[in-house]
């Protein structure tokens, strides 16, 4: 019943080979103008359904502060977000803000921009026929959501720390390992309120299919964040998830980094097996 509206979304780390310059019309961080004014109607369109389709899935699923931030999104226009009136308010509750790229960017790039409060967003939507399936993060996946939770002071600061701690990752060749806490977190993270598990992940908030499977479904497992348990499962791009790590607080997530040595734990974890997500 969940496979007929798939949306898979990876995260920008795994989806950009290092490129030693930038496109042509991008800055040297990869940065482009949004030009706001050159989205068509039809792409206007296109935002304004998938936002009041996902807004209505989402009550009840999505954490309270999803909700919450949703406000930074109600805007005065309908459709896309003008950035410029959108980090006005985000940066205002967080000091975040976003900035358009044309794609996916390198590792690096992407890091850095974290590491300095900075959300890339992909500078176009995908079109009507795709609203259930999408190989590259569009605008709506990466502002709808993501942007809702940067104006939480917790997932904001994790963010900021995941960014610090994706350049010293790549510097140590272990991206493959900060990679995973990325996705089982930002992207495919879960977490319990009020006694009920909620969603807070972008990957399953920006998608009509996961968001009903991540909670309904009897298939996947749903464990208990375990910072040295993530770096050790491995997880797919290509369908719903078999595992959805479950974390109790945005503190306990933001504790979880700020307070682990992750150099030693890519160390300690150096002879030990991957974990198949299926048996996470």
């Amino acid at each position: 019943m969940f496979t007929d509206d798939l949306t898979i979304e990876a995260p920008k780390l795994h989806g950009a080979a290092a490129t030693p310059t930038p496109p042509p019309g991008a800055a040297a961080d990869w940065t482009i103008p949004q030009h706001w004014e050159r989205f068509t109607s039809e792409e206007h369109r296109v935002w304004d359904l998938l936002f009041a389709r996902q807004q209505e899935l989402l009550a009840g699923r999505a954490v309270r502060a999803f909700h919450e931030g949703l406000d930074v999104l109600r805007l005065s226009r309908p459709g896309i977000p003008d950035l410029d009136e959108l980090n006005e308010r985000l940066f205002a509750r967080t000091g975040w803000t976003v900035v358009s790229v044309p794609g996916l960017v390198p590792d690096d790039v992407f890091f850095r921009h974290l590491s300095q409060r900075r959300f890339p967003a992909g500078n176009f939507i995908r079109s009507a026929s795709q609203l259930d399936y999408l190989e590259e993060p569009d605008v709506f996946h990466d502002v709808f959501g993501h942007v809702p939770l940067l104006a939480q002071p917790a997932v904001a600061d994790f963010m900021q720390a995941l960014g610090e701690e994706g350049l010293k990752a790549l510097r140590r060749g272990a991206l493959d390992r900060l990679s995973r806490l990325y996705w089982y977190t930002v992207e495919f993270g879960l977490a319990r309120e009020d006694g009920d598990l909620k969603i807070y992940g972008a990957g399953i908030l920006s998608s009509f299919g996961e968001s009903r499977f991540s909670l309904e479904s009897p298939d996947p497992h749903r464990p208990a964040f375990d910072i040295g348990r993530v770096l050790r499962t491995r997880y797919r791009s290509d369908a719903f998830q078999q595992s959805y790590f479950v974390v109790e607080s945005f503190d306990e997530l933001l504790d979880s980094i700020l307070e682990t040595d992750l150099g030693a734990l890519y160390d300690s974890l150096a002879d030990e097996p991957d974990l198949c997500p299926s048996r996470a």
